[in-house]
């Protein structure tokens, strides 16, 4: 029997809830594969900073050294409350980016996909979406303007400043495009590259580079797109893009978008490679103000669940399964608060009953 170690950090908000759900779905994997999770929760993010003074404790970066995948909820507060914590405390800064600086998670995937059968939860036109979308934004995720020198203070005109540095050297952009090249490859052969050369000099360096790794790769064939252009066309014609290759910034805000042009952040998993180690979370933000609700749509929790069962242990087949049990809950009319509203002709259902209804189907489908 395989055994594996997965840390669990739950984290605020909506977290809890959603993981909830993650874990029933691991539970079923084991029931139906001659494997066993040993699961490890440790606390990370506000939760953790109001109970140890540190929202990435020792405790927790402990357990998440021993894991053989990490597995992470949501993080972060309202905007007032996270005024009750130290800025470079706060979640994102003193949880999220060291997690991502400690194993090097370099490497971010999000897919953004929607069957034609689901094209109602879109709020864009039947023909926009046509025959679907399926496309996937790569994300370089330890460089750039996030991980730059940062500095706040008063300068001799007596003004508040503020200076933050985006840096890329060339080994970090030749490192995602190759990720990203090796999945165009294995896929449509399409490959988005979004930029911001016109104004930016990373942009310059980040396009030079991406064309010394193009010639590796002659069967994929390149698209430049200035970002802003980008954001655009994922709106009128998101089916145009298969793989999307991007730096830190604009990888974080255009996937959000990406969520938005299906319907909800809540259909969208993520998966955050390193070398040696992998953590997987929703793209979405903590939602205090419906946590402990039971409305939150775990899908993108459960998918990210589907995505370390195909990259960190080699259950691809399995993986499939997680994700054909989700999309046949939506195919049999049900939807979570996100997705419709009372009356729209689904059927509302909770949290709970969300992730239930996926352990359903996946104990009804044949064994891989």
């Amino acid at each position: 029997m395989k055994q594996y170690k997965i840390a669990i950090l739950a984290g605020d908000g909506i977290g809890p809830e959603i993981t909830d759900e993650a874990i029933k779905v691991l539970k079923v994997i084991e029931e139906r594969n001659d494997v066993k999770f040993e699961l490890m929760p440790a606390l990370f993010g506000a939760c953790a900073y109001f109970e140890t003074g540190d929202a990435f404790p020792q405790a927790t970066i402990d357990i998440c050294d021993q894991a053989d995948a990490i597995l992470k909820g949501t993080i972060g507060l309202s905007h007032e409350e996270s005024k009750k914590i130290p800025v470079d405390k706060q979640p994102e800064r003193g949880a999220l980016l060291p997690l991502r600086r400690r194993y090097n998670t370099y490497a971010n995937f999000r897919p953004v996909f929607l069957p034609k059968s689901l094209a109602h939860f879109s709020p864009l036109k039947p023909e926009v979406i046509g025959d679907g979308i399926d496309l996937i934004m790569v994300r370089e995720l330890v460089g750039g303007l996030y991980f730059g020198d940062k500095e706040m203070g008063v300068n001799d005109k007596g003004l508040r400043y503020v200076r933050e540095t985006l840096e890329y050297d060339e080994e970090q952009i030749r490192r995602i495009m190759h990720e990203a090249f090796k999945l165009a490859s294995k896929r449509r052969k399409l490959l988005h590259n979004i930029h911001k050369s016109n104004v930016l000099k990373s942009s310059v360096l980040w396009n030079e580079i991406m064309e010394e790794v193009a010639k590796e790769y002659p069967d994929v064939k390149v698209v430049n797109f200035l970002v802003d252009a980008a954001a655009t066309a994922l709106c009128l014609k998101p089916t145009q893009f298969d793989v999307m290759v991007m730096e830190n910034m604009f990888g974080d805000i255009l996937s959000d978008q990406g969520g938005g042009i299906l319907g909800s952040l809540g259909l969208m998993p993520s998966a955050c490679i390193g070398p040696e180690k992998a953590y997987y979370e929703p793209s979405h933000g903590s939602a205090p103000d419906i946590a402990g609700k039971n409305i939150a749509n775990p899908y993108s929790m459960i998918g990210s669940v589907a995505m370390m069962l195909e990259n960190s242990f080699d259950m691809g087949e399995e993986a499939k399964n997680v994700w054909a049990a989700m999309q046949g809950v939506f195919a049999d009319g049900f939807s979570t608060a996100d997705l419709s509203k009372p009356g729209s002709g689904v059927k509302m259902i909770s949290t709970v009953e969300f992730g239930d209804k996926v352990v359903e189907k996946l104990r009804q489908m044949p064994k891989v």
